[in-house]
């Protein structure tokens, strides 16, 4: 499996995983064509992981603009073939390293309560719930990261 950060010449292959997520999730909200062209701006990303020639999966982070040094995790995805794998394990990773590089200190997420096996992975890593921070009208639950400060030995 190989993971990286899409360019915006692979926007048609995000574009086609994001639907498939949306499918998958019943998302209501989808991003616009200005949100979308977002994601590949500096501080923004998509990573996509590939299994051969097959995206295996997705996850995508943008900034917050009401929450200083903040950003937020949207998209996670993994296709079902490929689930048990690690790899959403391995595409958080990606995008938690980048946040840190990018000086964010804290990661978001939203979910929807009945999306257990999602919340209990998300809890493994280190996000706790906290308080409402946008308005999407199908998330029920709310989460936080504090990315860990960098050490004398990682400066």
């Amino acid at each position: 499996m190989r993971v990286h950060r899409a360019g915006a010449s692979q926007a048609g292959v995000v574009r086609d995983i994001f639907e498939e997520y949306y499918d998958a999730i019943g998302v209501l909200v989808r991003d616009d064509a200005t949100q979308f062209a977002a994601y590949f701006e500096d501080g923004s990303g998509v990573w996509l992981a590939s299994a051969g020639c097959e995206v295996a999966g997705c996850v995508a982070l943008r900034p917050i603009a009401t929450r200083p040094a903040a950003c937020e995790v949207k998209r996670l995805y993994v296709r079902p073939a490929h689930r048990g794998a690690g790899i959403a394990a391995t595409l958080m990773d990606e995008l938690e390293a980048y946040a840190a590089r990018h000086a964010y200190r804290y990661v978001y997420l939203d979910t929807k309560d009945d999306l257990e096996t999602a919340i209990r992975f998300y809890r493994q890593r280190g996000y706790e719930a906290c308080e409402r921070y946008n308005d999407n009208p199908q998330a029920t639950v709310f989460m936080r990261y504090r990315i860990p400060s960098p050490t004398v030995a990682d400066a």
